[in-house]
Parts: structure tokens; C-alpha cells; sequence
């Protein structure tokens, strides 16, 4: 029996298989799996109508993925009263056209939008292991002006314009409303804490007194932007960026967030307290990936369906 640095031959090889194989379910079978999380939250004053909302995020569309297209325009049909995007909607400077094409059945709903870094800016190709080495290390984001030598600046304008076009309401470092059947939904939206582009100070004050619903929106959940929405009395705040950590270990979870948020509360409904105040809070795990990095495993592609329902 040979053996190279004290490893059999044999059971090199067999870990070499091993690694192929989860290289080739990661990329080949489970980022395609596409997933409907289903989550209800008791947000809502007593006697409201619960409220159906439909979360999409991180769909770094690149040209050619029409399986992800079709199932996005599936999605319409669940009839949302509402649809919120949560950002990254590129990997791919040419994908604008394709997201569209995506969201067109959507944008015939109401909907809001914030835009993460990938919309901005498009990815570069980084060694994975260093990646998810500086994540540990809490390494985290941009100083909000980006290198501009390399740099690929994408066509979000573009976005902007058709998803406004839509009747879609901006929420980047903003306010904005949502009027549903003599409901009126307020929204607080901050663009990309992962940039330092979000700038709470232009939205501070908390939930508007007259409306029925108050809801906070952005990109990255950042833990200053959570303390912020939640210490200002937002029953509910929605985010994504994560991918749910995207590469997980069955049982145990993810390795990373990709922000300063615990690996705990890295996808889905959990709560988070400031202030005194207790908030709701919902992490997509996003449908896409970085083109550059087209894997998950143990972290399946997905949007969310939140039935919003009475406190009581």
C-alpha cells in the first residue's frame, strides 16, 4: 500500500469523490432546488385582515438561467396582497433584462424595493476559502467607496427605472406607502448597510402614527441597522444578503453570514430586541448565488410567503 503524507491511496481517492460529488449536488442539483418558505407573523392590530407578503431576494441573476426565471414568474401565483425585494438582484451586467423578465408577473402587484451591493456593483472572482476565512474573522463589507480600478459598475438605474415604472416604491434611505384596499402600509427602507450606504439619521422617528402597518426594509441585516429599526418601535423588519449562509453543515448550520448577525438567525423568522423593544425579524436566504461562486449545499434557493396576522 503507497500512501502520500500518510494517507492511503485509496482513501485519498475516495475523499477526492467524495468532494466531487458535493461539488457537483451543491452547484448541480440544490442551487436549482428552488424552495417556498411559508412563515406567518403576529404583527397585525386586532381585527385587521391578515395581509399575504411575498419576499424576494439575492436573485444575482446571471444571462441563461431560465429554470430560476420560470420559477420566479411562478410565483405570481400565489397572489400576494404585496411583494418586497430585498436587493442583489444581479450578478451579471447584462442580466437586467432577464431580472425583469423574472419579476414581470410580480410587478403586476403592489411592491417595494431596496438594492444591495451586487446591484451596484458587480462581483469579482475570489478564492472561497479566503472568502469564508476574512467572514470568520468578522471582516465585513466595504468602506462605501469601492476600488475603482476592476470594478464593474452595473446598471441598477436601469432597475430603478422599471421597478418605479411599475408602481414599486423605493425605499432606499427612505420612507414610502403601500394603499391596500383602504389599508395604509408605511414603510422605512435604508439602502445597503454592506456598503455604508444606509444613513438612518435620514429616517428616524420610528412608525408613522396614521398609517396600519409599519414595516422596516433593507438589504444587509447589519446589527446597527437592526438595533436602530427595532429601539424605534418597528413591529417587523425585513432583510436578506445572507443566502442563509449558503454552504452549511447538515446539522449544525451555517459557518457564516456574510454581515455581523449570528450564524443563528441567519435565515428566517427570529426576533431581535433593543431599546426595550422587541421586533420581529425575517432573513431570506435569497434564490441566486454569486456567479462566481454558483454552490449551495445544505441551504436551498428560496423566497418566502409571510402571512401577516393579528398580535392576538
Amino acid at each position: 500500500m503507497h500512501a502520500r503524507y500518510g494517507i492511503p491511496l485509496k482513501a485519498t481517492a475516495a475523499l477526492t469523490a467524495i468532494g466531487a460529488a458535493g461539488v457537483a449536488y451543491a452547484a448541480g442539483f440544490e442551487a436549482r432546488s428552488f424552495r417556498l418558505r411559508r412563515v406567518t407573523v403576529p404583527v397585525l392590530p386586532n381585527g385587521m385582515r391578515p395581509l399575504r407578503v411575498l419576499q424576494v431576494s439575492d436573485i444575482h441573476m446571471v444571462s441563461g438561467q431560465r429554470k430560476k426565471r420560470a420559477w420566479l414568474q411562478s410565483l405570481a401565483g400565489l397572489r400576494p396582497d404585496f411583494v418586497v425585494n430585498t436587493g442583489d438582484n444581479l450578478s451579471d451586467p447584462e442580466g437586467v433584462p432577464e431580472v425583469l423578465d423574472a419579476l414581470g408577473p410580480l410587478m403586476e402587484f403592489p411592491g417595494v424595493y431596496v438594492f444591495g451591493s451586487n446591484d451596484y456593483y458587480g462581483p469579482k472572482l475570489r478564492n472561497p476559502a479566503r472568502y469564508l476565512l476574512e467572514k470568520v474573522q468578522g471582516k465585513h463589507g466595504l468602506n462605501g467607496n469601492p476600488p475603482a480600478v476592476g470594478v464593474i459598475h452595473n446598471p441598477w438605474e436601469d432597475l430603478r427605472d422599471a421597478f418605479d415604472t411599475a408602481g414599486w416604491v423605493g425605499l432606499s434611505n427612505t420612507r414610502g406607502r403601500l394603499k391596500l384596499e383602504g389599508l395604509e402600509l408605511a414603510f422605512t427602507g435604508l439602502d445597503d448597510p454592506h456598503i455604508k450606504r444606509d444613513r438612518y439619521a435620514e429616517v428616524a422617528g420610528g412608525p408613522e402614527k396614521d398609517a396600519d402597518l409599519s414595516i422596516a426594509v433593507v438589504h444587509a441585516p447589519y446589527l446597527r441597522t437592526l438595533d436602530a429599526f427595532t429601539a424605534d418601535g418597528y413591529p417587523l423588519v425585513l432583510a436578506g444578503h445572507t443566502h442563509g449562509g449558503q454552504l452549511c453543515v447538515p446539522f449544525y448550520g451555517a459557518l457564516v453570514t456574510n454581515c455581523d448577525l449570528d450564524t443563528d438567525r441567519v435565515k428566517g423568522l427570529s426576533t431581535h430586541e433593543s431599546g426595550g423593544h422587541r421586533s420581529y425579524l425575517h432573513v431570506s436566504a435569497g434564490c441566486g448565488t454569486n456567479r462566481y461562486t454558483p454552490v449551495r449545499f445544505a441551504c436551498p434557493p428560496e423566497a418566502t410567503l409571510l402571512t401577516l396576522t393579528a398580535r392576538g
